[in-house]
């Protein structure tokens, strides 16, 4: 950069070639001229950054395009693998132990059965009892539907006043 003598030199070097009618005209398109110089630059620096971002991503897209390449090879090689273990090959000699069976995620859940009340419904009618279920489970008495339950006290909603 010029000091400030420097530039003193200049413009009087300037003002003398091309006198004081020309001074205004020339600063302007040297000003112009500059102007234009600064936005071709950063054109060109815009542009060479997008092309850098460009090559990075194109970088990072390679990258993971192997990675997945990867991680898919040992995925299929953990299960030819596993496949390997679970099906005896035919050249194979028997195993002198039977294998435990491997849990099926297909099979069917557990059926539960409803197991009958053991007891009377509260919820019969006064001195009625609900008709028992022909399934009895080994905590219940056989109770025959003609029969009625043993006599309890009425409810407290069943009382009467004496």
């Amino acid at each position: 950069m010029l000091s400030v003598p420097h530039m003193i030199v200049v413009f009087i070097v300037v003002l003398v070639v091309f006198g004081p009618q020309k001074l205004p005209e020339l600063a302007r398109s040297f000003g112009k001229l500059m102007a234009e110089f600064r936005k071709a630059s950063n054109d060109f620096k815009s542009a060479f950054e997008e092309e850098m971002r460009d090559l990075e991503r194109q970088a990072r897209v390679a990258e993971l395009k192997k990675q997945v390449a990867e991680a898919n090879a040992a995925a299929s090689a953990a299960l030819r693998s596993a496949s390997d273990v679970t099906t005896p090959s035919t050249t194979s000699p028997a195993p002198a132990y039977p294998e435990a069976p491997t849990a099926n995620p297909t099979a069917e859940a557990p059926v539960v059965t409803p197991v009958a009340e053991a007891v009377p419904r509260s919820d019969a009618g006064d001195g009625e009892t609900a008709p028992a279920s022909s399934t009895v489970t080994a905590s219940t008495t056989e109770a025959s539907p003609s029969e009625p339950a043993a006599e309890s006290a009425p409810s407290h909603d069943q009382q009467q006043p004496a």
